[in-house]
């Protein structure tokens, strides 16, 4: 019955639907492991005809191949892997960051170019070497409030 499973895949067109047996054998576990698999991970949802049998889209054999390597190759939890496909999966439909009105005001071209003119006095550190000490917390507190300022002086 192998022999006929294997030539039966073998000549299916690469889109076409395949059963809950031709993909067991495809990625090489059982069927048992398939229909627990569809229990676990809520990606998973084969057609499912008449009679209740199985058939999986070209979508879901990625899915499963997916499964597959992470818990099988990867060494992943059940727990796991349904993370870290939820994950992926939301990397790839992240939402964007909501823009607020006052966020939405753009900057003139003379302002940008007042805010680059803009000496904050940092300068880099080389690599190794610690920034200076700052001797007072009233110092750090001037240097922040003179900033403000010319950052007001030159939005203005």
């Amino acid at each position: 019955m192998t022999d006929s499973v294997n030539k039966k895949a073998a000549s299916k067109a690469e889109g076409a639907l395949l059963s809950i047996g031709e993909l067991a054998e495809k990625i090489g576990v059982p069927t048992h492991v398939l229909r627990y698999w569809e229990t676990r991970f809520p990606q998973l949802k084969p057609l499912q005809r008449s009679g209740r049998r199985r058939y999986y889209r070209t979508e879901d054999v990625a899915l499963v191949t997916r499964i597959h390597e992470l818990l099988h190759v990867q060494g992943y939890t059940v727990d796991g892997a349904r993370k870290a496909l939820s994950t992926r999966a939301g990397r790839k439909a992240a939402p964007q960051p909501e823009v607020k009105a006052q966020d939405s005001a753009s900057i003139t071209p003379a302002e940008a170019e007042a805010l680059a003119q803009i000496d904050m006095g940092a300068q880099p550190l080389a690599i190794g070497t610690k920034p200076e000490p700052v001797s007072a917390p009233s110092v750090a507190v001037e240097k922040l409030v003179g900033l403000r300022d010319r950052l007001e002086a030159a939005l203005n």
